[in-house]
């Protein structure tokens, strides 16, 4: 049968790893094939470990082969890839740039899922790829196509300005990059951790200030801040953040949980606090955040492992178990 032979990677029902391959039998016109270089692990792979599809949405890789109505990628160029597969392109949302909430739309973990940057290769549709600035290096770049993406879709689509005060919860996988662009962005950057081990540490990626939660009753930090980004990924006591909220602040919670929120409503109304919910950007302030990434020198802190059975289950054992300093970048052997 003519077509091409992907080596995938996928969950199963009972949390192993399994090695498989997927078949397609021919480039789409639209279509570009991808050599996986460099794959990140996100939480969200974590939550798709048991479910019987390939994992892995933060990819980075070499242009193979193009179909024959590409003009936007070059074989041998660098493409990276992140939660949006493709949108219906004529609805309201695609229309107004806002293709990350197309009612169409394809998406991680629910199309496509004989597909994933667990991979050797993987064929995607050209205008939902994006170029790598020659300025990140491949292992660099992976993380920022999820977790980056969606810090930064926070801050810049919901008006963060250099002269805001921002909070930031928790230093982590998420966290440790909003720092980083919240600090660029021009930002007082406030950050909040349990305890004083990643001080030094949040200093030096650009808090401002860093406060300590663990057993803490209430937080004295001076003017209050306008955003809160929340990247940990249990929910905070609101009753110890709400009351360092300035009046009209904005919450975002980065993280995903399957449970509901809850917040305190009378401190919720009374202040006209907001909670905007987002993930990962449409197309244009993908493009955005990553030359500002590479402008900027923003970089994820990680470690590597094999792109293999092996190291995916290494990885996702550190991140299980909250060792992982800050995100795990697998990498292909050849």
């Amino acid at each position: 049968m003519p077509g091409f032979d992907l080596t995938v990677y996928k969950g199963s029902s009972d949390g192993k790893i399994v090695k498989t391959t997927t078949h397609k039998d021919t480039l789409g016109h639209d279509e570009v094939l991808i050599k996986v270089t460099h794959a990140g692990l996100c939480g969200t792979d974590q939550h798709y470990r048991t479910a019987n599809i390939v994992l892995g949405h933060e990819g980075i890789g070499v242009v193979q082969q193009v179909g024959s109505q590409v003009t936007t990628f070059k074989v041998g160029e660098r493409a990276g890839w992140g939660y949006l597969h493709e949108s219906c392109m004529h609805c309201d949302e695609c229309l107004n740039g806002n293709e990350i909430h197309c009612l169409e739309r394809h998406m991680y973990g629910s199309a496509e899922q004989d597909q994933g940057a667990f991979a050797s290769h993987a064929v995607w549709k050209a205008p939902f790829l994006f170029h790598i600035p020659d300025a990140l290096d491949s292992a660099s770049a992976a993380p920022l196509m999820c977790a980056g993406a969606t810090v930064f879709n926070a801050m810049y689509t919901h008006g963060l300005r250099s002269t805001d005060r921002v909070g930031i919860v928790g230093v982590g996988g998420l966290g440790h990059l909003a720092i980083q662009f919240a600090a660029k962005m021009g930002c007082e950057v406030v950050v909040f951790s349990g305890t004083e081990n990643k001080k030094e540490e949040a200093k030096a990626l650009g808090a401002s200030e860093f406060y300590a939660t663990k057993g803490v009753d209430k937080l004295d930090i001076g003017r209050p801040v306008k955003h809160l980004y929340v990247t940990t990924s249990i929910l905070p006591d609101w009753n110890l953040y709400l009351p360092v909220l300035a009046p009209n602040a904005s919450i975002y919670p980065l993280t995903v949980a399957m449970g509901d929120l809850t917040i305190p409503y009378m401190a919720l109304v009374e202040n006209g606090l907001r909670i905007q919910g987002g993930i990962c950007p449409s197309r244009g302030t993908h493009v955005k955040m990553l030359r500002f990434a590479a402008f900027h020198g923003i970089k994820p802190i990680s470690q590597t492992f094999p792109l293999t059975v092996e190291g995916i289950e290494e990885a996702m054992e550190k991140l299980d178990k909250g060792q992982m300093r800050y995100r795990a970048v697998l990498v292909a052997e050849n």
